[in-house]
């Protein structure tokens, strides 16, 4: 290594080693998804180079998605470069769709989806405890402002969280999420290090590539030098708030809902003073834990069920439609009841 390319790399690996988790992760197996680009090269040879010898194992983790000519080409270049850093490699390939393609944006939601089981199934597998992505504050910028323009809330706004559950006893981890792309390339490039371009990542159909290609180089040029810079604080100032408003809706969940067997039961007396915001985020978090369908749960639907919990017992709404999942909602004095399918069955018990 030349001796001026030893700064970028020590720099790049000190920071790492800053943003991983606190805990011994030499101890843990960690599944770094690699699809060969820049930033996953990137974060395979980082966490290569700061890990310490332990019982735990880096994995290599590959998902060839099959829609370009060049995906084999990547896959074979993931598999060398596992196979020269001593790993071992795991590689999934998709199953081409039948029918008509998908429009662009199913296409991005499918292959998202198909991703992210390929890496569920593997952490299982290996029993990794950590399953690391490349995300970057590039990525980071994108997705707040991907989220302003569809219609967010404060959560939303926060972007993607630096970590989260992906299935029990599996954390995803994002350690590059406050690196820029830019510092990934430089330290490649310090190591000598090739990496993969993706040409999709060039194609307009896909809404992420419009706002990294046009509109973000366009509020750039027009209104913001430091836009990126001005997303990413947005993004942590939302998500430092989100975090007092979660400490909330935590303690209201163990005090105002009644969890059963596929309904909730929510004490309106509880709830009659908080912030409606509070209440949709309790409302959502309910759900969530129910595990009950929430893709086609709109604003309004939210905010009506908000209404619900802080109408008094006379004036609360009587009729409902079924909500998506087949989630009746009723009120019954000061109690909201939401359960799968109705809750005929079960009024007698609300009092107890």
């Amino acid at each position: 290594m030349a001796r001026e390319a030893a700064p970028a790399v020590a720099a790049l690996e000190s920071r790492l080693r800053q943003l991983w988790p606190p805990d011994d992760w030499c101890d843990v197996t960690v599944l770094a998804a690699v699809s060969g680009g820049a930033d996953s090269v990137a974060l395979l040879r980082g966490l290569q180079a700061v890990r310490t010898p332990g019982p735990g194992r880096l994995v290599v983790a590959h998902f060839n998605h099959a829609l370009r000519a060049e995906a084999d080409d990547d896959e074979r270049f993931v598999r060398q470069l596992a196979e020269r850093l001593g790993l071992q490699c795991v590689v999934a390939r998709a199953e081409r769709p039948a029918g008509p393609p998908k429009p662009a944006s199913g296409m991005e939601e499918a292959a998202r989806h198909a991703r992210y089981d390929f890496l569920r199934a593997t952490a299982t597998e290996f029993g990794a405890r950590y399953v690391a992505t490349a995300h970057t504050a590039d990525d980071q910028a994108e997705t707040v402002l991907h989220r302003i323009l569809r219609g967010t809330g404060i959560g939303g706004l926060s972007g993607m969280r630096r970590a989260r559950s992906l299935r029990e006893g599996v954390t995803l981890i994002r350690p590059l999420l406050t690196v820029r792309r830019a510092e990934l390339v430089a330290y490649l490039a310090a190591l000598g290090q090739p990496f993969r371009e993706d040409a999709t990542n060039l194609e307009r159909r896909f809404t992420r590539n419009r706002l990294r290609h046009e509109l973000l180089p366009q509020l750039a040029e027009q209104y913001n030098g430091q836009i990126a810079d001005a997303l990413l604080r947005l993004g942590r100032l939302a998500g430092e708030a989100q975090e007092v408003i979660d400490g909330q809706v935590k303690q209201l969940l163990r005090r105002a809902v009644r969890w059963e067997a596929e309904r909730l039961v929510f004490d309106c007396t509880e709830l009659a003073e908080q912030p409606r915001y509070v209440l949709r985020e309790l409302l959502i978090a309910a759900w969530r834990r129910q595990g009950w369908r929430e893709q086609a749960m709109g604003f309004d639907v939210w905010e009506a069920l908000a209404d619900s919990l802080l109408a008094t017992a006379a004036s609360g709404r009587t009729a409902w439609p079924m909500l998506p999942g087949r989630i009746a909602v009723a009120r019954h004095g000061d109690l909201l009841v939401l359960s799968v399918g109705g809750d005929s069955a079960g009024k007698t018990s609300l009092s107890a």
